[in-house]
């Protein structure tokens, strides 16, 4: 039985760097290859979105804005799966563009999510993802990155850090949320969301001081397999910030919480039965391979 857990959205407040919400602008038709540069200059990152890129760089200044990637069928994969993410949320599209860079093709390799409301998607890491776990490691991709522009919205995570670790992991779980939803990209069987996942948890870091700090390998797999476990609710965006947080304080303090959740008792008695796992995943525990035979 599909379980509903609809509560009125409660704006975060505003945190410390003051969260702009995204401009609700719908895509516009993909163009012709010759037809595809919008913008010579492409704009970086600020302070604040550097802890919502894929990758630990900025564009190339020689990188050019598209409005397509290398072939019509790609660039509608895409766009498609950005319209059902937001629609996922409830919301309407944010402005997805494609980053290529003909001389530093490896610049492209990222994807970064604008509190202006746009997400910029690199060739290089578009075609890399493919070619290693196909179409479902780029829906992975961008529902984390749009899990960003949640963040953005609604002020979210609740949970801050001095480390970009919270957004990141949050925004995995997002990702592990989306995969499972039968109005996402209804994959219920966890081993290919998993495989799909190793792409994510490779570039997962150790620099646990670095300001841009995404979290562990092994904390970037518990935290989408937390998401996936949500995903067997229907939550808001601040529902899931609320659950994913109460569930997951092991990975950002050490600690679990183990009381129950009196706010969604049908979901606690749910999560129950995965808290040890969750944890096992966390400190390594149960390894990569392991992780992959998970139901």
């Amino acid at each position: 039985m599909k379980r509903n857990f609809y509560f009125p959205i409660l704006w975060g407040a505003i945190a410390a760097l003051s969260l702009s919400a995204c401009n609700d602008d719908n895509m516009e038709t993909p163009v012709q290859p010759e037809q595809q540069t919008e913008n010579l200059r492409i704009d970086q990152p600020n302070a604040l979105e550097k802890v919502c890129y894929y990758v630990d760089q900025n564009w190339s200044s020689s990188a050019v804005l598209l409005t397509s990637l290398q072939n019509t069928a790609d660039t509608n994969f895409m766009n498609a799966q950005m319209t059902k993410i937001a629609g996922l949320w409830g919301r309407s599209n944010p402005t997805l563009r494609f980053v290529n860079d003909p001389s530093n093709y490896n610049s492209t390799y990222n994807a970064i999510s604008y509190s202006t409301g746009k997400i910029y998607y690199g060739y290089a890491i578009y075609y890399d993802a493919k070619s290693k776990g196909g179409d479902i490691v780029n829906a992975m991709i961008l529902s984390h990155e749009y899990g960003h522009q949640l963040q953005y919205i609604f002020g979210l995570p609740s949970v801050t850090e001095s480390t970009a670790r919270p957004n990141e992991l949050e925004a995995d779980g997002f990702a592990g949320y989306y995969l499972r939803r039968p109005n996402g990209y209804n994959q219920t069987s966890f081993a290919q969301i998993a495989a799909a996942y190793e792409f994510a948890q490779s570039i997962g870091d150790y620099q646990t001081n670095s300001p841009g700090h995404h979290g562990t390998p092994p904390q970037r797999r518990s935290a989408v397999r937390l998401g996936f476990l949500l995903g067997q609710y229907d939550l808001t965006a601040s529902a899931f910030d609320y659950n994913f947080f109460y569930y997951y304080q092991g990975v950002l303090n050490g600690t679990y919480k183990m009381a129950k959740n009196s706010k969604y008792p049908e979901l606690d008695a749910y999560m129950k039965q995965y808290l040890d796992e969750i944890k096992k995943l966390q400190t390594g525990e149960i390894s990569a391979e392991e992780f992959k035979n998970l139901n």
